[in-house]
């Protein structure tokens, strides 16, 4: 899976992780991580805590293996699964590890889904499951996720944040599990990890039969044939390519620069788009002085553009 071949020569490689795992010393775990990553000019984004280890990381290839192999060094990392894709262009500008309470936060500090998950259920496994009338599925990512892609007949809690799934679940999520009965719920995310706490999150809440999608939609859209797919539009991911398609080809969305939202091309087809400045979705939100600042900075991008540099405001968050 990590072999180059003649067309990734010049490639930069991507690498999608996490493990729930417990770090005893997340200090020393961080900057034998930093210095790893840097030594092999990696850039992207790790999250060291308690509860384990999350990121995704992106250069060269010896540099990004050298990484993974650091981390397969740590205890209770040996099976550490990893999502790989490949792209032209570097998507990070920086490399960052950070040390935090929850590797995705959730606000529930009492789980343990290295010992309370549920089912993981293979890719290939995935289609039988869902399409079963007697399953639940649902959607664990963010509103602005399940815009642009989703399971056929997912649930959409259309939560802002995972921050809320527990709120969601606490009254329309168990309503919805009173109204339909189901035998089982089924629940996905990106890379795996939001689905897998969310499942620990369930049964803490006394729901048993409980599965979801391993290695989540990035996995299931890299193993799953597009013909026998039943994936619907792209999945978000939070790097400079915003969303990939089966193959983890890189989609047409791009982001809003004011509010950080992916714009399809009836999206920056809409007369109140301006590139770097605003969208539909954040016009009416951002006042003068915001707009003039954002300008700006998408005129210093231009600029730096031109010079064939890289603007670290490309980057920056409204």
């Amino acid at each position: 899976m990590t072999e180059s071949t003649s067309s990734n020569v010049g490639q930069i490689r991507v690498a999608a992780l996490y493990r729930f795992a417990l770090i005893a010393g997340v200090g020393v775990a961080q900057a034998r991580l930093q210095a790893v990553c840097e030594g092999g000019g990696v850039k992207g984004t790790l999250l060291v805590a308690a509860e384990g280890l999350n990121g995704t990381i992106a250069g060269p290839e010896a540099g990004v293996e050298a990484v993974l192999a650091e981390v397969r060094a740590m205890a209770g990392f040996a099976d550490l699964d990893v999502k790989y894709a490949w792209t032209g262009e570097m998507p990070f500008l920086r490399m960052k590890v950070r040390i935090k309470r929850e590797i995705v936060t959730m606000g529930q500090p009492d789980l343990d889904p290295a010992r309370q998950a549920g089912v993981y259920v293979a890719p290939q496994d995935w289609n039988a499951l869902i399409a079963d009338p007697t399953t639940l599925v649902i959607d664990t990512r963010n509103d602005y996720e399940g815009e642009i892609g989703a399971f056929e007949g997912a649930v959409q809690p259309n939560t802002r944040s995972f921050r809320d799934f527990p709120h969601w679940f606490r009254t329309e999520g168990r309503a919805l599990l009173d109204e339909r009965q189901p035998k089982r719920v089924a629940m996905y995310c990106t890379g795996g990890i939001r689905c897998e706490k969310s499942t620990a999150f369930l049964k803490a809440e006394g729901v048993e039969n409980v599965h979801h999608l391993e290695g989540g939609i990035l996995r299931y859209l890299e193993e799953v044939e597009p013909g026998d797919s039943l994936w619907q539009g792209d999945c978000f991911v939070f790097d400079e390519r915003v969303s990939v398609g089966h193959g983890l080809v890189q989609g047409d969305h791009t982001l809003c620069r004011g509010c950080r939202m992916p714009l399809d091309a009836q999206g920056r087809a809409s007369p109140h788009f301006i590139e770097g400045v605003c969208c539909d979705r954040c016009r009416d939100t951002r006042d003068d002085a915001q707009r003039l600042r954002y300008a700006e900075r998408q005129r210093q991008i231009e600029l730096a553009r031109r010079r064939g540099e890289t603007h670290l405001g490309r980057n920056d968050s409204a």
